[in-house]
């Protein structure tokens, strides 16, 4: 079983940048893909990003160009870098791999942008 474990939400103004940490209890090489999801408030969850094992990445239209997903295979690590963010950013975001089968996810970590 995986735990996640997200860090790196605050409160930033429109145009700023915050990187998201997504740190695993087991090996991430595990997954076949793990990925940044977010939830605003009264909207469903949705796809922000996803990378594969083999670093394929995908990217929802409203964030390409401005966030970049990364992994640390060492470190059991996925980062998710924000750049020019954007009110329509704020919401939690969550972590989520897939593994055996399996979907694991984090508590999420709550992203704030102010205009």
């Amino acid at each position: 079983q995986m735990q996640l474990v997200e860090s790196g939400g605050g409160l930033v103004q429109a145009g700023g940048s915050l990187r998201l940490s997504c740190a695993a209890s087991g090996s991430i090489l595990s997954a076949n893909a793990m990925g940044w999801y977010r939830q605003a408030p009264g909207k469903q969850r949705e796809l922000v990003a996803t990378i594969t094992g083999a670093g394929s990445t995908n990217y929802a239209d409203s964030v390409k160009g401005r966030f970049t997903i990364s992994r640390d295979n060492a470190k059991n690590t996925v980062y998710l870098q924000m750049n020019n963010l954007k009110p329509e950013d704020t919401a939690a975001y969550y972590c989520n791999a897939e593994a055996n089968g399996l979907d694991y996810w984090g508590k999420g970590t709550l992203v704030t942008v102010s205009s």
